[in-house]
């Protein structure tokens, strides 16, 4: 049968090739080892037959292909194209591209319009879109939810500032207001102790009461105590310790520039011995008020 055949064959060529490569006749390698390298051939009929088989025959309209140089640089008129152009000057290479490109354009536009082909849209020209108003609508509402999430994010984050500023400011105005109270009483403690005589501390509670209630100091002029306060102050004084403000020290003791011997001894005006003028014994005042029995003599004598 053919079968039985073939596998002979194939068989038989397999034997051969293992004696072949048990002699040395045969090299590793599945490409065969040319002792001579080929010849090259320029068929120059063989090329422009094929070059004729696939060219079209086309009109331009169909192809629109131009073919131009750059267009003249005005900068660089007097040098070469190849003297103008760096390759490795990216600005220099992409204006050559640019200018190229302008001179297809200038080329091409002239003979469009020669053969009527219109190179501007039309005002009425309505292209329809690739995706669906639908899918559009749902792009807009994700972008608009995007947007809207970040600017909430962004009012949080500045509102989170201000807090922490405006604790910030808290904290710093009530420490510097319980530094101020301690020092106010610290300087109430020793002016009570007779350690201190300085009352500056009554006009910096003030002053800064006053700033509290009216304003800064800028906006409004600083006006002392009215008539009132300063009776008041000049007769009750400004408060602290009562208790042994008129007992006598050694310095007071000692002090008898304000002694009056006459008031001291009952010798002036109203204060006269028992015969003197104005004494116990003396003439009664004259603007003194009669008394009610004897105002009630006098009404009657009216009558």
């Amino acid at each position: 049968s053919d079968s039985g055949s073939d596998s002979e064959e194939s068989s038989l060529s397999d034997s051969e090739l293992q004696e072949a490569f048990a002699r040395g006749a045969l090299k590793p390698g599945l490409n065969v080892v040319l002792e001579e390298r080929p010849k090259r051939r320029n068929d120059t009929d063989g090329l422009k037959q094929c070059l004729a088989e696939f060219r079209q025959q086309l009109p331009w309209v169909e192809r629109l292909d131009v073919t131009l140089g750059p267009v003249a640089d005005p900068v660089s008129q007097g040098a070469s194209a190849s003297d103008a152009i760096d390759p490795e000057n990216d600005f220099q290479r992409e204006m050559s591209f640019y200018r190229q490109a302008q001179a297809a354009v200038l080329e091409a536009l002239p003979r469009l319009r020669k053969l009527q082909v219109p190179t501007r849209r039309p005002d009425d020209y309505f292209a329809e879109m690739a995706k669906s108003d639908q899918q559009m609508q749902k792009i807009r509402q994700k972008l608009k939810s995007k947007q809207e999430a970040m600017e909430r994010s962004e009012k949080a984050k500045q509102l989170r500032a201000m807090r922490k500023y405006g604790k910030k400011v808290q904290v710093e105005i009530l420490q510097k207001r319980q530094k101020e109270k301690k020092n106010m009483l610290n300087a109430v403690k020793k002016y009570q102790k007779g350690l201190s005589d300085k009352l500056d501390f009554l006009d910096e509670e003030q002053t800064s009461s006053q700033g509290s209630k009216k304003g800064s100091a800028n906006q409004r002029t600083k006006k002392g105590p009215n008539a009132k306060r300063r009776y008041k102050n000049q007769k009750f004084g400004f408060g602290g310790k009562k208790k042994g403000s008129k007992w006598n020290t050694k310095e007071s003791f000692n002090d008898v520039s304000s002694f009056q011997s006459k008031v001291a001894h009952n010798k002036g005006p109203g204060k006269g011995g028992r015969g003197g003028k104005g004494g116990k014994g003396g003439k009664k005042a004259l603007n003194k008020r009669p008394g009610k029995r004897a105002r009630q003599k006098m009404k009657n004598r009216a009558r």
